[in-house]
């Protein structure tokens, strides 16, 4: 096993669900746009990439044959090993059982996690239930998928406690907090700091900041130690009044950083080696 103290895991948030090309032309909505933007952003230094799908009117979609043709795609990559780690969210709209089926069949190894209901950009509720959560839990566990434990708020923590006491979820697990989505915690070094210390001892832990928070958690990310998420998900803007090119250049950025500090962005296997998790063979 390689030396991995100074590696720092970067993903990839491709998509998302809300942003469309209307925020910024160049966001990929389309299986072929999105595995090209996950190669491009592999090759510029992220081990994982985060993906949700489009419908053809770039509503999010729970279609799993617009999942299989991206993963398929992308898994087709020339030389390409990045992690990938499929929602298990998508839309308020979708039932548990299109929530959990992509995952189960495409055997990713992440999947989200979203540890609690919330009140999504304070227009709709984006149910979590208890009964959903286990159900997603253990569905995860039978597929020998990592659960990535997406926390907006405090209550998502203790959320989590509860189903690792419970064997809903194994340890050592892996975090990620997301800060600045309306009905969450904003975008704070605070709230970052606040959610990282209600976090337990022996898991590994990344963070991201929506919007104009992005730069601001990701350099508070970096020197508390933490791994760092960017993409087009979170932020359509590379500057203020700047549309970003690419995922691409949001990991090249952040690849920059964390060299700037002293560190050097892991590669997938070495992230495999620092969240755990099992490759996946294509």
């Amino acid at each position: 096993m390689s030396d991995l103290k100074n590696k720092r895991v970067i993903s990839a948030a491709i998509t998302g669900s809300w942003p469309t090309k209307a925020d910024n032309p160049n966001l990929s909505v389309t299986p072929e746009e999105i595995a090209e933007d996950v190669y491009e952003s592999w090759k510029a230094g992220a081990a994982i990439a985060h993906i949700h799908v489009r419908n053809e009117d770039q509503t999010p979609s729970s279609d799993f044959e617009k999942y299989k043709k991206t993963i398929e795609l992308i898994r087709a990559k020339k030389d390409c090993d990045i992690c990938l780690n499929i929602t298990s969210s998508g839309s308020v709209d979708f039932t548990d059982e299109e929530r959990i089926y992509p995952l189960q069949q495409l055997l990713p190894e992440l999947a989200s996690y979203d540890a609690g209901t919330m009140n999504w950009q304070h227009k709709s509720v984006f149910f979590n239930t208890p009964a959903f959560l286990e159900k997603l839990g253990y569905a995860l566990q039978e597929s020998n998928i990592k659960p990535e434990i997406e926390i907006f708020d405090g209550g998502m923590i203790y959320n989590a406690l509860h189903y690792i006491k419970k064997g809903v979820l194994l340890e050592p697990c892996h975090f990620q907090i997301v800060l600045g989505a309306p009905g969450g915690m904003t975008c704070t070094i605070e709230n970052l700091v606040f959610l990282r210390n209600l976090l337990p001892e022996n898991c590994t832990w990344s963070s991201c900041g929506i919007g104009k928070g992005h730069m601001p958690i990701m350099l508070a990310t970096i020197a508390m130690g933490g791994h760092i998420r960017v993409g087009m998900e979170d932020n359509v803007m590379y500057h203020k009044g700047v549309l970003a090119e690419s995922n691409a250049q949001f990991v090249a950025r952040a690849k920059r950083l964390l060299e700037e500090a002293g560190y050097e962005a892991a590669t997938p296997e070495e992230a495999r080696q620092i969240y755990g998790l099992t490759r996946k063979v294509k």
